[in-house]
């Protein structure tokens, strides 16, 4: 089964672009990342990609420190742009053309982001990567992630994240946690699992998004996904 997907909208989370680290962006990490998507732009995969700010601010924890909500979340966009810019030089540095766009007008730091740009870019070889959520307040990168993935017309959302897949519960706290080969939006809904946020799961569901949740810090492991191998989990 070779290159199932033509187009893909793979979402990264900020917390893991720290690597060891406790806080910013870990050079490894990020390093690792560049290469592994390198590795599946080679194979003529057309790439966008959506970041979480996790790493360097998060806007709802920031609003339990007595920052209001919208500017919190503002500067959760502005994190995911900084980590965008970032992972765009470390393509670009193993040549690998990139791309950034952004959710509100930020030129010259990255390119307004329209649906044509951006397909206009993947289809030219360059990965797009989409920052700044989806530019409003109240809505998670989860959600920006869902968006753009469907606006970009992708066959499939990635989502790289530390654990390999869906469990029954956190495999990191409960070692009788079962993993699902794949399930259902409506399941992961009923079960109460925390995959994404409520939000994005309906928006996959209404415009027939499927996701793949797998381990994206084990080096190698996105090509494997992408040539069909049996790793993470399918929510259909």
């Amino acid at each position: 089964m070779n290159n199932q997907y033509k187009r893909i909208l793979l979402k990264l989370s900020g917390e893991s672009l720290m690597g060891e680290k406790q806080y910013g962006i870990d050079e490894k990490r990020i390093a690792e990342y560049a290469t592994q998507i390198k590795e599946i732009a080679d194979m003529g995969i057309e790439i966008g990609i959506v970041i979480g700010g996790g790493n360097i601010f998060r806007g709802l924890s920031g609003t339990s420190k007595g920052v209001d909500r919208v500017k919190g979340d503002q500067m959760g966009m502005l994190a995911t742009v900084i980590n965008s810019l970032a992972l765009s030089s470390a393509l670009e540095k193993i040549g690998q053309k990139a791309q950034v766009f952004t959710a509100i007008n930020m030129f010259p730091i990255g390119e307004y982001y329209s649906k044509w740009r951006a397909i206009e870019a993947m289809q030219n070889g360059t990965v797009a990567i989409i920052s700044g959520g989806t530019g409003n307040p109240f809505f998670t990168t989860d959600t920006g992630s869902a968006l753009r993935g469907i606006e970009i017309e992708a066959e499939v959302m990635l989502k790289g994240t530390r654990v390999d897949g869906i469990y029954t519960a956190d495999p990191e706290k409960d070692p009788t946690a079962k993993k699902f080969d794949k399930i259902s939006y409506d399941e992961i809904y009923t079960r109460g699992l925390k995959v994404m946020d409520l939000t994005a799961t309906t928006l996959c569901k209404e415009n027939h998004l499927p996701i793949i949740v797998f381990d994206m810090d084990t080096v190698g492991n996105l090509k494997k996904v992408l040539s069909g191998e049996n790793i993470g989990t399918l929510v259909y």
